[in-house]
């Protein structure tokens, strides 16, 4: 067994059990469980300086260029099985000029959706290799940027904005009127859209 430092204890309590993890099947949770016991292995105390600073939420130890990688892994695969160009999910208005107090409620929702709509159905329809490895890469580090979204010690309330959960509700109609598979292909090609945006909020 691979060691991982004692003070990662309390994370390691990210795992679920094979019936709940994420919703997958239970042939599929085993991978993802061990890759997400290495990645959060691999958030070591010496990997500094590297965060995301979602207003008040705050979450150490993602790697962004990793993220990237496994996205440009299966960006030409993926984004040619999207037949349905007109549409675009995660539109500029979504996006744009979201203030400091909306970007912790909004990023969590959008990445609790993907992990919850999009990627949980989506592994078992990728007979590619590549789109498996880099699925699972993207799902473990949505998983850990989502469960991290806590409000920081000076915002114990977290309220919600009014303003996120109508940028969000624009996205969720949006893909709410495609056919689910069409949705979600489009969801996982609009990958590069969400991270662009995510990277406003990272520091070196």
């Amino acid at each position: 067994m691979l060691p991982c430092d004692a003070s990662f204890s309390s994370s390691r309590t990210l795992l679920l059990p094979p019936s709940r993890q994420m919703g997958f099947p239970g042939r599929t949770t085993a991978l993802l469980g061990l890759s997400l016991t290495l990645l959060l292995c691999s958030q070591a105390p010496g990997v500094q300086g590297q965060e995301f600073q979602f207003g008040p939420c705050r979450v150490e130890g993602v790697v962004l260029q990793e993220v990237w990688e496994a996205f440009r892994a299966v960006k030409d695969i993926v984004q040619a099985k999207d037949n349905i160009t007109s549409v675009r999910l995660l539109r500029k208005e979504i996006l744009q000029n979201v203030s400091d107090v909306e970007s912790c409620y909004l990023i969590r929702a959008l990445l609790k959706f993907y992990l919850n709509t999009v990627f949980k159905n989506y592994l078992d329809k990728a007979a590619d290799s590549r789109i498996r490895k880099s699925f699972s890469t993207l799902a473990n580090n949505f998983f850990v940027i989502a469960s991290k979204l806590q409000p920081s010690q000076e915002n114990e309330m977290f309220s919600v904005s009014e303003s996120a959960r109508r940028r969000f509700l624009l996205f969720q109609r949006a893909f709410k009127q495609l056919d689910i598979q069409s949705a979600q292909t489009k969801a996982f090609g609009e990958v590069d859209i969400l991270l662009t945006w995510m990277e406003k909020f990272y520091q070196f």
